[in-house]
């Protein structure tokens, strides 16, 4: 039996794994697994949940090559999964017969996409969906929708006891045949109602049809939502054609009479309303010039107004029409400085309007006109107190423009983080050209077309969630500078450098502080151990650094990445201002920081033999290891550990981001745990390729021994937003005094001592032995369960917070002589034995045969939020492999890895 433990009690960061085998007899070679739909997508084979948030897409390439007539020269997913919800593509790999991504974490909300086809040469892009899916977009056959849940995106979830959505077919006069509308009826609808219901009657947008409303709007969830919890008056809701020349006529004369004779609807003015999208909008308002009175509420959604308002026309208006509110997305809506006009206009009749505000977040998508039409419906048709802006909306100030064309260095970002790129003139005859950059959700990659402006492109988007960013431009498929933005990285001489002032962790760490703050960086140069040439390394000392200073200070050296260079993180990864803000903010003791070249050397020697002495010989750092700390990412993690290993207790503090090496044989671990006191390992999520050489190092180490600290895996792949956000926690936790002089001051906690969270897993012998194979037609079934886990939480509330715990697991692929059976065809169903509020069984895991990714990737067995983690918990679950009846025979084995860790 193997039991981790906390070592100390409150340490929030240490993940215990507990390793447990698996075999199983008599079965062997694999069939190729089909990625598992995810919750809110059953119907499309193509969309995974790999993990919590993630969304996996996997294209076979022969439907991909039926779809587009040809071998592409690349695919993409293009969806609204930019900043702001922008239009962005991510590019997929051709690997094993699909094309595959995966991108996230993604924030809940209504997610629409389509799959585009680069056809090499003419560059010809070809739009499709999974043809085996049902279309879902009318206007727009080749999208595709899934929506992603979570509490921010609740009032759009589906609702069991909604309202009723039906279409209703009419008689159009205007467009001299039948039309259709789609009508949605409260949750308490009575067609013998003593009151007839108020119409609200909604409009779309040019290029849109009436049926997006509930498509891609999600109109019926939302007012569902608003319905069941009373936010709304009970109302029917008609989604009309407005694409026709002669509105008027259309509602007024066709539509209005065919509602009132197929539903329990009012014919007074006073209990009707319209509101609409762009064009939509506009429509709306000139039925309140044209025709005042008829609607006493209108709705504009990015909407503008070509007629003009006389004084007696605005009297008629304001007497007949009880609410006129307008709405707006932020300056990347295209009606911003039509709705500019538009109060000037409605101020200049005297109309009396309410003015929503400017939505921050978006332009004029659906993700503002969702907004909008839950604002306007719940102020229609009942008495509201409130008639300002809507929570965080800012005021409308002004026309908004652009620089004009070439006249500043690109790209340019605005107070309010939205962003503006422009090419030159040289990429004028460019069939498309898009930028390329770190603006994905988690940090990852995501390419955004730009428009032809005349001979150049442009690109204006936003808002961007603070931090640093680095891009290029793709022109045709290849890689172009930015010739407009004079920064540089001498590694990806592509790149070039953004920063986005904003909240969050990398917004607030990686801006340049006030001048008088900041450290200084220099160039050291050093003879290397490569053919003893010199390199160069940067170095920051803090301000006030004093290099007659009676104590020297203490010295960290910070290394880059495989494929970079030592200047990497000082002008992509932005280390001089993570440094300078963490002191600004008092968190971090006055150090140096050394960032040398690690390419193609012994790097144990070379810190040890060449970077120690030079920078002791410049620099007043201690010669003290206890006053010593190295990290790196990815290849300098794998440097860090290195050094570690060979040279123990040379340096007191060790961090590792990206790590994907293990402890060797000889390791001394006596040595290592006595000489260092920090050893902490960060990683990305799954989507970071050496997610699991970092598993696969936090098992070595616990197995050998070895004292460390692993930080929670950080949202994102293998990126330099990951890799600052490590950095960002890190530098605290070094040459931190191990106790501090001051009051003591005691307080007694009823809850108890401090306690610890621990995890045992019951005696499993030399492994779980699963039943005999079962042939259940296409496959071959063998089960068993697993062995009880036991969660032990007596930690106070002051050590665990607002938080719980998880336990997860993950199984390596079964191997028998030289065959392997992926672990994707081990699934379960999680149990917890000792139920309780707050504690809850993970979901089932389907195989691959059934679709799903089974313990391939890490599975929640059970979690515990505040309220159900204290005390013990005994958990398990009923295990089940599944193999194709032809599968080679043989003895194959496996381990299942059994992590518990806190949950903040």
């Amino acid at each position: 039996m193997r039991t981790r433990t906390s070592a100390s009690p409150g340490s929030g960061h240490r993940r215990w794994m507990a390793l447990l085998a698996v075999t199983a007899v008599g079965v062997g070679t694999l069939l190729a697994a089909q990625p598992a739909a995810a919750a809110d997508a059953p119907a499309d084979p193509w969309i995974s949940q790999p993990a919590d948030g993630l969304y996996r897409f996997t294209v076979p390439d022969s439907v991909v090559r039926s779809e587009v007539g040809t071998s592409p020269a690349a695919v993409a997913v293009e969806g609204n999964f930019g900043p702001g919800n922008t239009s962005a593509q991510l590019n997929l790999g051709l690997s094993g017969g699909s094309w595959t991504a995966t991108i996230g974490p993604l924030e809940p909300g209504q997610y629409y996409f389509q799959y585009k086809a680069t056809i090499g040469g003419t560059e010809q892009l070809v739009t499709f969906r999974n043809p085996a899916t049902e279309q879902v977009v009318t206007a727009q056959p080749s999208y595709s929708t899934f929506f992603v849940d979570g509490e921010s995106a609740a009032w759009q979830a589906d609702v069991p006891a909604g309202g009723q959505l039906q279409s209703l077919t009419y008689q159009s006069t205007a467009a001299g045949a039948e039309r259709s509308a789609q009508v949605w009826t409260p949750p308490s609808y009575d067609a013998n109602r003593a009151d007839e219901y108020p119409v609200l009657y909604l409009l779309q947008d040019t290029g849109q049809a009436h049926t997006e409303w509930t498509e891609l709007g999600r109109a019926a969830q939302i007012l569902d939502n608003l319905a069941v919890e009373g936010q709304i008056e009970p109302m029917v809701v008609v989604m009309a054609d407005g694409n026709t020349n002669d509105l008027r006529t259309e509602i007024l004369d066709d539509l209005l009479p065919a509602v009132g004779e197929e539903f329990h609807v009012s014919d007074d003015a006073a209990d009707r309303a319209i509101a609409g999208i762009g064009r939509g909008a506009s429509q709306a308002l000139t039925l309140m010039v044209t025709d005042p009175g008829e609607f006493s509420k209108v709705g504009s959604f990015s909407g503008s107004l070509v007629s003009s308002i006389s004084s007696a026309k605005a009297t008629q208006i304001n007497a007949g029409t009880d609410l006129v509110r307008l709405y707006i997305g932020n300056t990347t809506d295209r009606s911003y400085n039509q709705n500019v006009d538009l109060a000037a206009k409605l101020d200049a009749a005297g109309v009396e309007y309410e003015f929503d505000g400017v939505n921050p977040a978006y332009g004029d998508i659906w993700e503002t006109w969702q907004e909008s039409l839950r604002d306007f419906s719940s102020r229609l048709f009942h008495d509201v107190d409130d008639h300002g802006m809507s929570e965080g909306h800012r005021a409308l100030e002004g026309t908004h423009s652009l620089p004009a064309p070439g006249t500043t260095p690109t790209p340019w970002v605005d107070e309010h983080g939205v962003v503006t790129f422009e090419t030159g003139t040289e990429f004028s005859s460019a069939k498309n050209v898009t930028i390329w950059a770190n603006w994905a959700p988690g940090g990852n990659w995501l390419r955004i077309p730009m428009e032809k402006a005349g001979d150049r492109w442009r690109l204006t988007l936003g808002p961007i969630e603070g931090g640093s960013y680095y891009y290029k431009f793709v022109v045709d498929r290849v890689d172009r500078k930015d010739a407009g933005n004079p920064t540089n990285v001498e590694s990806e001489p592509n790149w070039s450098t953004f920063f986005v002032a904003g909240d969050g962790i990398r917004g607030a760490f990686t801006g340049d502080v006030a001048p008088e703050q900041r450290g200084a960086v220099q160039t050291m140069s050093y003879s290397s151990l490569a053919g003893g040439a010199d390199r160069s390394a940067y170095v920051w000392t803090p301000p006030g650094y004093d290099p007659e200073r009676e104590e020297p200070y203490p010295v960290f050296f910070l290394q880059h990445g495989g494929g970079q260079t030592w200047s990497d993180w000082i002008k992509v990864g932005r280390a001089a201002q993570i440094l300078d803000n963490h002191y600004a903010n008092g968190t971090i003791r006055p150090m140096v920081v050394v960032m040398a070249n690690g390419n193609g050397v012994d790097y144990p020697k070379e810190i040890t033999q060449k970077l120690i002495p030079t920078t002791e010989a410049a620099y007043n750092v201690s010669s003290d290891p206890s006053q010593r700390a190295l990290a790196g990412l990815s290849m300098g993690s794998g440097h860090a550990l290195s050094t570690l290993y060979a040279y123990p207790g040379e340096f007191a503090y060790i961090g590792a981001f990206s790590a994907f090496t293990t402890p060797p044989a000889n390791a001394d671990v006596e040595a290592i745990n006595a000489g260092t006191k920090l050893l902490s390992i960060y990683t990305g999520d799954i989507q970071d390729f050496t997610y699991q050489n970092t598993m696969s190092l936090i098992s070595a180490l616990e197995s050998r021994g070895i004292t460390h600290d692993f930080h929670p895996p950080i949202p994102g792949p293998h990126s330099w937003d990951v890799w600052q956000k490590a950095l960002i926690d890190f530098l605290p936790k070094l040459f931190v005094a191990e106790t501090a002089s001051g009051v003591p001051i005691h307080a007694a906690i009823a809850e108890g001592e401090n306690g610890a969270l621990a995890m045992t897993v019951a005696d499993f012998g030399e492994g779980v032995q699963l039943s005999a194979p079962q042939n259940v037609g296409d496959r071959l079934r063998f089960t068993g369960e697993l062995p009880e886990i036991s969660v032990t939480d007596s930690r106070t509330a002051q050590q665990a917070g607002l938080g719980g715990w998880s336990v997860a697991a993950q199984a390596q692929p079964f191997v028998s002589a030289g065959k392997t059976i992926e672990a994707d065809h081990l699934g379960w169903v999680p149990k917890v034995l000792t139920p309780r509020a707050g504690l809850e069984a993970g979901d089932p895991l389907e195989t691959a045969i059934d679709g799903g990714l089974g313990l391939a990737t890490s599975g929640e067995l059970a979690s515990a939020d505040s309220e159900g983690r204290f005390g013990s918990a005994t958990l398990s679950a009923g295990l089940r492999l599944e193999v194709p009846v032809d599968t080679q025979p043989g003895s194959y084995s496996s381990v299942l890895s059994i992590s518990l860790f806190p949950v903040d």
